[in-house]
């Protein structure tokens, strides 16, 4: 049995989510009214305005789903982030945890995977929380934090062997987190420093946060951290200096 919580936020979440469970109904012969034995759905879905939430609610597939866990507010954030994070989305968010947290009880067993294959799996790019290929760059530290049915043997043995390659999943009862700290975040970095300063040199939208709460101030100070990555930049041409001047690899 395999278990899973899908959670879907804001209009565009609740749209996807819609049409992904969709397409899986489709998928795996799942009737519009749930109707699988084996099957268990972990849903919630969650935004500020009813309009898009009241789509599932009275859609084919409006069976599948608790309507404990279809959670709306009364008005709309206007694509604005302000607006949803300090006002009208304080007034849903501890529904949304209360909601959140009664459907991780109910879930009693994790996704099955090899000791081999999640750790190959950590290292795919498509597998990664931020769009970056972590091959374009250095490993400046790494924490693979395994728990369940797993022995050090195993997992020195598939670190070992550790290839960029997809893996077919198979049940068994592990399962594998990975934090990274890699140099190959520096081009995610600055593609998005690069959009920010444009925007922020005509002060673009900038009245519709400072409206709802923000100050001018929190957009400098969080450009002045994330302008800090050059450090990461700096670390990976030392690396490849080093590499270029004969230094032996480990």
């Amino acid at each position: 049995m395999r278990e899973c919580i899908s959670i879907h936020a804001g209009q565009a979440g609740v749209q996807i989510g819609n049409a992904c469970w969709e397409l899986y109904c489709l998928e795996h012969g799942i009737q519009p009214d749930g109707q699988m034995p084996s099957d268990k759905r972990r849903w919630a879905a969650a935004t500020t305005e009813p309009t898009v939430v009241d789509e599932v609610r009275t859609g084919t597939y409006r069976q599948l789903f608790h309507p404990e866990q279809l959670i709306t507010g009364k008005e709309d954030a206007a694509n604005n982030y302000a607006r949803g994070h300090y006002t009208i989305g304080k007034e849903i968010v501890d529904l949304v945890l209360d909601r959140v947290r009664k459907l991780a009880d109910q879930c009693l067993q994790d996704y099955k995977l090899s000791v081999a294959e999640i750790t190959n799996a950590c290292f795919e790019p498509a597998n990664q929380m931020v769009k970056c290929d972590p091959r374009h760059g250095k490993y400046m530290a790494c924490c693979m934090l395994y728990r369940g049915d797993v022995v050090p043997k195993d997992v020195n043995a598939a670190i070992a062997t550790t290839v960029m390659a997809r893996r077919r999943f198979r049940k068994v009862q592990r399962a594998v987190c990975m934090l990274s700290n890699t140099t190959a975040i520096a081009e995610a970095w600055s593609r998005l420093n690069h959009k920010f300063d444009l925007m922020f040199a005509k002060r673009s939208f900038l009245h519709w946060y400072v409206s709802e709460g923000m100050e001018e101030g929190e957009f400098s100070e969080a450009r002045v951290k994330v302008g800090r990555r050059r450090d990461y930049e700096e670390v990976g041409m030392d690396s490849e200096e080093g590499e270029g001047e004969g230094g032996e690899e480990y």
